[in-house]
């Protein structure tokens, strides 16, 4: 509750990545699946009949993958996300789904209910060319309640004027002390605003989760190039780690000016952490890889949507990422029609997984019958 430059994504309101963000930093603009896909079918009897489809669309049985998924696992982040649909449908999809949910539920009672609800209509690119498909995890950052030497950054709120607040410059010039949610890092609140929301870590062992509230509208720029060009960094030498332990050492105007050269600046909310998934832009918790941030001119947050992505070209990328996940987040480099930032979850291994996810993409969006 997200710039690579062929890849991963920036500014979102989901969660984190560190591993590949040396990548994410090279690019101008703009980060599940069921993992891999199951090996065998659920067992027990198959789908019931399905009814003819009363909106234009395909069978769910028709999808790449389909046979293959864990259906019950689908049905579970169907009803986590669908609570956020809009639309006399969708509602009553989801009002029987959560009323099934309540019943003790087998694999294929999941499926032929899936089936039986649901059509597929497939999202198409505007230039025709394949969609992308990264991912983000939930990272956690030391604050402070009170500025200090070290933790001298304000994590600010949605502010009531929004559209004239300017770029990044002009909002640090302008931040109020008393307006700040809590204090962090320079660096550390650079990153959190690349990755849209994280968790934030007090001494006195009080979390908060930071999620992705606003941004000033402003065009995301990668500073990894800049700072390679300027000799800052070398042309092989710019990854996240290398730029965060850059402006730490820097720390101050000289770090300022470099952060500046990307005017793009995200706001926040915050609540307390109850150790769950991140909350994401439809404000609810996110299943891990289960659910997505999309582009919300495109999607509507509680959609069900089906994914399929092959051939990720990253060191250490699964070979494919299929199955059924849920609009549920967005990030301000998340466009288009066919694009998406799978949440993979909390914790350094997420962490890992998510930085080596740039697949191509299709998307289907699975539409109520009715």
């Amino acid at each position: 509750m997200r710039a690579l430059a062929s890849a991963l994504p920036f500014d979102r309101s989901g969660a984190a990545r560190l591993g590949a963000l040396s990548l994410l930093l090279l690019a101008a603009a703009c980060a599940s699946t069921p993992t891999a896909p199951p090996s065998t079918m659920p067992e027990g009897p198959g789908p019931g009949p399905v009814a003819p489809p009363s909106v234009e669309g395909m069978s769910l049985t028709a999808l790449p993958g389909w046979a293959e998924e864990d259906h019950l696992a689908a049905f579970r982040a169907y009803v986590a996300g669908c609570v956020r649909a809009r639309g006399a449908a969708a509602e009553a999809v989801c009002a029987r789904a959560r009323d099934l949910a309540a019943r003790r539920l087998s694999p294929s009672d999941a499926r032929a209910f899936l089936e039986r609800h649901f059509v597929a209509t497939e999202a198409r690119t505007d230039d025709g060319r394949a969609g992308l498909l990264t991912a983000y995890f939930a990272p956690e950052y030391p604050a402070r309640r009170t500025p200090d030497a070290e933790f001298d950054a304000p994590v600010l709120s949605r502010p009531a004027n929004l559209s004239e607040v300017g770029d990044r410059a002009a909002i640090e010039a302008g931040s109020a002390q008393s307006s700040a949610l809590a204090w962090m890092k320079a660096e550390d609140l650079f990153f959190l605003q690349i990755q849209g929301s994280g968790t934030l870590s007090f001494p006195d062992g009080a979390r908060l989760r930071a999620a992705y509230a606003a941004d000033n509208g402003a065009k995301f720029v990668g500073i990894a190039r800049p700072m390679a060009e300027r000799g800052l960094l070398p042309q092989n030498g710019t990854s996240g780690d290398a730029i965060r332990a850059w402006l730490s050492a820097h720390r101050g105007a000289e770090a300022r000016e470099v952060m500046a050269l990307n005017p793009r600046y995200i706001f926040f909310s915050v609540s307390p952490d109850d150790g769950d998934e991140a909350t994401g832009a439809a404000g609810v918790p996110l299943p891990a890889r289960r659910s997505v941030a999309v582009d919300p001119s495109r999607w509507a947050y509680g959609e069900a949507v089906w994914i399929e992505a092959d051939g990720g070209d990253l060191v250490g990328a699964r070979a494919s990422y299929r199955g059924l996940v849920m609009a549920l987040d967005t990030g301000s480099a998340i466009r288009g029609p066919v694009r998406a930032d799978l949440y993979i979850g909390r914790g350094d291994a997420a962490g890992q997984e998510a930085g080596a996810v740039r697949h191509p993409l299709r998307m289907w969006r699975l539409l109520p019958r009715g």
